[in-house]
């Protein structure tokens, strides 16, 4: 069977919706779109169609924040205290971007996922129109009490990513959006990734839908992303990411390196995790992944097989159970 009808098959079998793509040593070997990106419309999901990637976003952050540790803008032991200044007081003193990159910063979390549930009935605290601006999220992200001391153990935290951001943003007097463009986006040459407005997406960004219906996401998420999550992108996109981070094109390799070395066992995953990037070190499989209501999403590369892999979902369910059937498919 070739890889083009192998995919169709799991699309089939799933009920997936959205964009399945593979490259082999950097060319792509097939990119194939499934379901509709405007059920209303009858417009279906393409190869250059845009998606939410959720926490996928999350690597771009820690990219962005890398380069500022590179440039000598932040440092791994920079403390959060002084940036943040008379914001989130209950922010522990000994917090440093370290802790915050490799999710053992110990803060409280907004978005607890742990205590999410079903994400389609997932609501944010406050209107989403709220949440514009990374000094916006201070809203959300203050009262949140310190859950454990810094360095102590892995908890994963969308608070973490968003105060990144803030640093990130503090530290150079630049928007944390424009930092990502600048110091990720432009070195990688990615065309068609942004942080868009969930009320101004343009023509090709598919809606993200609830399961099941017409209902789609909207009401569900900020309307404007920041650190954790947020970002829209293609396929493409994806796939030049993992040739210019492998090429040194955006950190240095060896600030890649550390980032694709395991510092924390995240077994509720079955995965490791570095700084940005999850692990699957017996498969050499270096991962960005992410969901949210009405978005899946799941990418990675493995340097030994020379293959990268992009799952792009808009519809809450569906990109996981695709890309297991793909790792098996693709070893």
């Amino acid at each position: 069977m070739s890889l083009e009808s192998a995919l169709d098959q799991i699309a089939a079998d799933v009920r997936f919706s959205g964009v399945i793509r593979v490259d082999r040593e950097g060319a792509p070997a097939v990119s194939r779109g499934y379901g509709m990106a405007r059920r209303d419309l009858g417009i279906p999901n393409g190869p250059d169609t845009l998606f939410g990637i959720a926490s996928g976003t999350k690597s771009f952050t820690a990219l962005t924040v890398m380069s500022l540790v590179e440039s000598g803008e932040l440092t791994l032991d920079t403390t959060a205290r002084p940036l943040l200044g008379n914001d989130l007081p209950l922010v522990d003193d000994a917090v440093t971007v370290h802790h915050l990159l490799r999710h053992r910063s110990g803060i409280g979390d907004y978005l607890d996922e742990e205590q999410v549930g079903d994400l389609n009935e997932y609501t944010l605290a406050v209107s989403p129109h709220r949440l514009a601006t990374t000094e916006d999220y201070l809203v959300v992200l203050g009262g949140q009490k310190q859950k454990f001391t810094p360095g102590e153990r892995f908890a994963y935290s969308n608070s973490g990513y968003v105060v990144l951001a803030l640093l990130a943003e503090r530290a150079t007097g630049v928007v944390f959006q424009d930092l990502v463009m600048e110091r990720v986006c432009r070195p990688a040459g990615l065309t068609d990734t942004a942080f868009l407005r969930s009320d101004e997406l343009p023509g090709r960004a598919a809606l993200g839908y609830l399961d099941p219906g017409l209902s789609t996401n909207v009401l569900h998420l900020p309307v404007r992303g920041s650190g954790d999550g947020g970002l829209s992108t293609t396929a493409a996109d994806l796939a030049a990411l993992w040739r210019a981070l492998r090429a040194g094109a955006i950190v240095s390799t060896e600030a890649v390196a550390e980032m694709t070395r395991a510092h924390s066992d995240a077994p509720e995953e079955s995965m490791q995790y570095g700084a940005g990037f999850w692990l699957d070190v017996d498969k050499d499989r270096v991962l960005a992944m992410g969901g949210d209501p009405g978005v899946g999403f799941l990418s990675w590369s493995q340097a030994n097989s020379g293959i990268s892999a992009s799952v792009l979902c808009n519809q809450t369910s569906g990109a996981w159970p695709t890309a297991q059937r793909l790792f098996e498919l693709l070893g």
